[in-house]
């Protein structure tokens, strides 16, 4: 088996968008006070679509969510000529060739972006030409079913929060993600607004349902601080992403105090950067994104380094990547959900481009050992919504 093309396409949506409003989400741009929701910059409505085609016809589909239009450039011009006529069975050399090849320019960001949607692709790939799904091929089952939190919750006034809440709740969600709205510029005055959020989501939910809230880098080092003991008495099962993710010193300050556990990692990149984070003592819970990370093939060894440090690893944002390397691992207990919306900040749109994600049944997910590869197929009909660039 040899790869015979690599083909890339980004589609953007061109539909209607639900509005964001002002602290609909804490972000890094909070710090700016720029005049507009500043969580405007952090929504996508642009996909990648990578698919690896083999001499036998066989095709492979990987994805990226992030800078589409550079992705798929860095893909066309520095990793398909890396990748045609290659053996897909060789995925080790061939990740390595990627990552070694962009080093110069690589490494993080969006080369690391480039190699993940390529690397998905080529499991997919595999998987498909081995007639088996992909967490066989990473070592089979480890759970019968996926336990999935509800992850969105966004801060969109404390009565829907509380109702989105109980819906979850009603679903038979054992656990659910809000977001904060507001961050340092707001000053005291934001840090009750936000007690108010998590209380308004702690009374709905009631105390036998674990309730993360994520920051998502919004907040500094002494902003955080400050907040710790107000959210204590609210039994959070973690804060993520308190402060921006280059400050791993913040990160593990933040978890010496041991008073809420702190989750991360879902902008860091390969093993190395992980390896970093936990000899750091940083984090509780690690969150990759298959998609970003460096594919499966680092996401699979992330899992296990982080075994090692008897430090779980619950991947960010669910999506057939990220389910696979969940089912394979018995270090990752659970797996995040983004339930069908309209579209809004944008990851809800693998809903539109892909079919095959798997819906909850009571705050589970399972995967088919009879479906080969990843499960995803892409909806050629669904694409018309979408202006395609190829």
């Amino acid at each position: 088996m040899k790869i015979r093309e690599v083909r890339t396409r980004v589609v953007q949506w061109r539909g209607e968008t639900a509005p964001l409003p002002v602290h609909f989400c804490t972000n890094p741009m909070d710090l700016l006070a720029l005049p507009q929701s500043s969580m405007k910059t952090f929504a996508f409505h642009g996909w990648l679509i990578v698919e690896v085609e083999a001499d036998d016809g066989t095709v492979g589909i990987g994805n990226a969510a992030l800078a589409p239009l550079v992705t798929k450039a860095l893909i066309d011009q520095y990793l398909t000529p890396l990748l045609v006529g290659q053996n897909p069975w060789d995925i080790e050399f061939l990740w390595q060739h990627m990552y070694r090849n962009t080093m110069a320019f690589g490494r993080k960001g969006v080369g690391m972006t480039a190699i993940s949607a390529v690397d998905i692709a080529l499991w997919d790939l595999l998987g498909k030409a081995a007639k088996q799904p992909v967490f066989r091929l990473l070592g089979g089952r480890t759970k019968a079913r996926i336990p999935v939190y509800a992850s969105r919750l966004y801060s969109t006034g404390l009565e829907n929060m509380a109702a989105e809440a109980q819906r979850y709740k009603a679903d038979g969600y054992k656990a659910m993600k809000l977001r904060f709205g507001w961050g340092p510029n707001d000053g005291a005055a934001g840090m009750q607004r936000n007690v108010e959020l998590v209380r308004a989501v702690r009374e709905a939910a009631g105390d036998e349902i674990d309730v993360m809230a994520d920051a998502y880098m919004g907040w500094t080092l002494d902003y955080a601080k400050r907040m710790l003991p107000l959210l204590e008495p609210f039994h959070l099962r973690w804060l993520e992403e308190p402060v921006i993710p280059d400050d791993v010193r913040g990160y593990a300050e933040l978890r010496s105090y041991g008073r809420v556990p702190i989750a991360g990692g879902e902008h860091e990149f390969t093993v190395y950067g992980f390896r970093d984070l936990l000899e750091a003592h940083a984090l509780d819970y690690i969150q990759f994104d298959t998609n970003r990370v460096g594919g499966i093939s680092q996401a699979r060894k992330i899992c296990a380094l982080a075994e090692a440090f008897s430090i779980p690893v619950v991947p960010h944002a669910g999506q057939m990547h990220n389910f696979h390397v969940v089912m394979a691992s018995l270090n990752c207990p659970m797996a995040e959900f983004f339930p069908p919306v309209d579209v809004e900040v944008g990851n809800e749109l693998f809903w539109y481009i892909f079919d095959g994600e798997p819906t909850p049944v009571d705050g589970f997910i399972d995967l088919s050992d009879d479906v080969p590869g990843l499960g995803i197929t892409i909806n050629e009909e669904r694409l018309g919504q979408f202006k395609i660039l190829e």
